[in-house]
């Protein structure tokens, strides 16, 4: 895998950058660690924010995409997420919030696509709360970035530096006939472990990516089978 270029490491993903800041809307500090949910995700938000500030504007076109019958649909990346039934979704106030603390054009560069949630993220629970979250960032705020894998290298070291353990090096990853990147967490707290898969691919000038979040190794397996590439059918 390519070493990253030094510009990388004052940028941070919004992947994990609004799942944090997320975590910070009122009720949510209530939310103990030992409660834990996607408020563990690693990422200083002012890193994030200032990274879009002087980010260039991406293509407007950006297919946010759609929900139905629990299933994400995006048309202009060519993919499908399967929801569980019963998960909440939280993708417009994650846009908002990320919207309400950067420049005015910050929108343009980088969009939530996807936050859905098995509970409340403000709601406390005994277990790990699962929870996927689905970006895209313009290629563009990241001068140099040339390979998905490249995505990686700010968020491993704001891992490390967040208390949680990286299982080995970035790697390929097929769903179907689409090769990804990815990269794997996971973080000890209290009598639990929070494991989080991130999977990154460059398309249409974005990088976008796929978070999932589950409190056992099968778990967040099965919420990444439920990704597929391909023409999506409706239904």
């Amino acid at each position: 895998m390519k070493v990253m270029d030094s510009r990388f490491d004052v940028l941070v993903s919004t992947t994990v950058a609004a799942l944090l800041m997320f975590s910070a809307v009122p009720g949510a500090q209530a939310q103990s660690t030992s409660s834990s949910s996607s408020s563990a995700a690693f990422s200083p938000a002012s890193s994030a924010q200032q990274a879009r500030k002087s980010a260039p504007a991406a293509d407007a076109r950006l297919d946010p995409g759609s929900v139905s019958n629990s299933v994400y649909r995006n048309s202009g990346f060519g993919f499908t997420c399967k929801i569980p039934a019963g998960w909440v979704l939280r993708t417009e106030e994650m846009n908002a919030r990320e919207e309400g603390n950067s420049a005015p054009d910050a929108g343009k560069a980088g969009r939530v696509l996807l936050a859905a949630f098995a509970r409340p993220p403000q709601a406390r629970g005994e277990d790990v709360n699962s929870s996927i979250l689905i970006a895209a960032e313009s290629v563009a705020a990241y001068p140099g970035l040339k390979e998905a894998g490249q995505y990686f290298g700010p968020v491993t070291e704001i891992a490390k530096a967040q208390g949680f353990d990286v299982d080995g090096e970035p790697y390929e990853f097929e769903v179907g006939a689409k090769t990804l990147v990815r990269g794997d967490f996971e973080k000890d707290i209290g009598t639990r472990v929070m494991r989080q898969s991130t999977l990154v691919i460059l398309a249409r000038g974005y990088a976008v990516s796929f978070t999932f979040i589950g409190g056992t190794v099968d778990e967040v397996e099965e919420l990444i089978a439920g990704l597929s590439f391909g023409t999506p059918r409706a239904k």
